[in-house]
């Protein structure tokens, strides 16, 4: 069974239209299920692979993202995140997987709650880890809390329950922050997925909304479950959310950088600005996740390969994505190729598989030079980049690598700096041994990925 966040009847009151609130009972924690995985990566060693289950099978459930998990492990993907879960609220619907009607049930649309514990068994077996998508700062509107708890949601000064500020959210209503029985059912909530369901973290909705010390409660909270390693994921952009705790944030910043060199010709130079901003308040091993599409951007956007000028455009783009600093994030089916998008709320548009096996091609050589390279996966960067030409070595330990990319549809000449002039560097991609002399010739969006 999974954890109850003690729902209660409200008692009765001299002035039935208006609940009173009732405390929720301490939380216990829920048996085991399964035993905890040993083999979550170190936070900036992952690589995301997020699943839009609707669109990601033809059946658009758990038992569809099980029979490819062979795939996401080929392609050089060891985190696999699944967009939310929960009941979606029928109540001024849009069909939004972030309308969660309940915290703690798992959707009928996908499955049940064995068929989530296969897929995570079947994901651990092959040295995958799993995170649930989390949306802490609004449910739906016929979530139980609303009726039984309403001081638990922000309201305006005649009681009247409200929809996340300064948003189009129409389909949520705001949870209050202020309330600590709210904040304690909610981190109870989440933490029995840990237990019910044995997943290994969280990918948290929206995580610029709630304030930072309610995230710092529910971090700390997750990382006194002394049995599990967990990666969480903060979807925001805020720097300070790198003070609570959080193994990541969310690359916005980096994605609008994409834009703005493939789409609006500026200079390649914007990555290396992107890096320093970014991890503005990242300690240790803190990192920021990186993309060229998601959920959100690919249906509102359009594909990477539409966006970022075709099939090579792409790849380029993402070689800068995922070697540059932090760790890279997939979205189902960009590894395809997809020239179609995937709108909102994703239940018209299936994946295309195999559509384009030169493009899943690129990504496992390319993933799989990054995971055998520590200087890809954990070096510092040195930036060395032009106006056209995203340069940088990585240094870690005695290891060093040198990715070079055209991020212009047409070929480039790239001038060595001295300190790489006339050296021997191992091809990553293609292997053999590879001397650069004074400068190398790039074709359109062409790229090397270079170690030695």
């Amino acid at each position: 069974m999974l954890l109850s966040t003690g729902l209660l009847t409200n008692c009765k009151s001299d002035t039935p239209d208006a609940p009173v609130p009732v405390a929720p009972p301490v939380a216990t924690t829920p048996p085991q299920y399964g035993t905890p995985f040993t083999g979550v990566p170190n936070r900036e060693d992952a690589v995301l692979y997020q699943v839009n289950m609707r669109a990601f099978s033809q059946s658009g459930n758990f038992a569809g993202v099980t029979a490819r998990l062979d795939s996401i492990k080929a392609l050089g993907a060891n985190v696999v995140y699944l967009m939310p879960i929960y009941p979606i609220g029928d109540l001024r619907s849009v069909n939004s997987p972030y309308a969660v009607k309940d915290y703690t049930a798992v959707s009928p649309e996908f499955g049940t709650l064995t068929d989530l514990r296969t897929l995570v068994d079947a994901a651990h077996s092959r040295g995958l880890s799993v995170l649930l998508d989390w949306v802490a700062n609004h449910t739906s509107w016929d979530n139980a809390w609303i009726t039984q708890h309403p001081e638990w949601y922000l309201r305006n000064n005649v009681g009247v329950i409200q929809s996340p500020p300064n948003t189009n959210y129409t389909d949520v209503a705001q949870l209050n922050f202020a309330s600590a029985p709210m904040r304690l059912a909610m981190i109870a909530a989440m933490k029995s997925w840990v237990y019910t369901a044995n997943v290994d973290g969280f990918r948290f909705d929206y995580a610029d909304a709630p304030p930072l010390d309610f995230w710092k409660q529910a971090v700390d909270t997750l990382r006194n479950v002394k049995s599990h390693k967990l990666l969480l994921l903060a979807e925001g952009n805020r720097n300070a959310n790198f003070s609570a705790g959080f193994d990541y944030t969310f690359g916005f910043n980096f994605y609008g950088g994409f834009w703005d060199v493939y789409r609006r010709n500026a200079a390649a130079t914007t990555f290396d600005a992107l890096n320093t901003s970014e991890y503005a308040g990242a300690t240790g091993t803190q990192q920021v996740v990186r993309y060229i599409t998601n959920h959100d951007v690919n249906g509102s956007d359009g594909t990477p390969v539409a966006l970022f000028g075709g099939k090579a455009g792409a790849m380029s783009a993402f070689v800068i994505a995922s070697c540059y600093k932090g760790v890279p994030m997939i979205y189902n089916g960009q590894e395809a190729g997809m020239t179609t998008a995937i709108p909102f709320p994703f239940t018209s548009v299936k994946v295309n598989w195999g559509s384009q096996p030169d493009v899943t091609k690129a990504y496992k050589q390319l993933l799989a030079a990054r995971a055998g390279s520590a200087a890809l996966r954990r070096g510092t960067p040195t930036a060395y980049s032009t106006a056209d030409v995203c340069a940088f070595t990585k240094t870690a330990g005695t290891e060093q690598a040198l990715v070079l990319v055209n991020v212009r549809n047409s070929a480039k000449q790239y001038v060595l700096p001295a300190a790489l002039a006339n050296t021997t560097w191992t091809n990553a991609l293609q292997g053999g041994s590879l001397t650069l002399g004074t400068q190398v010739s790039l074709p359109a969006y062409g790229y090397v990925v270079l170690k030695k």
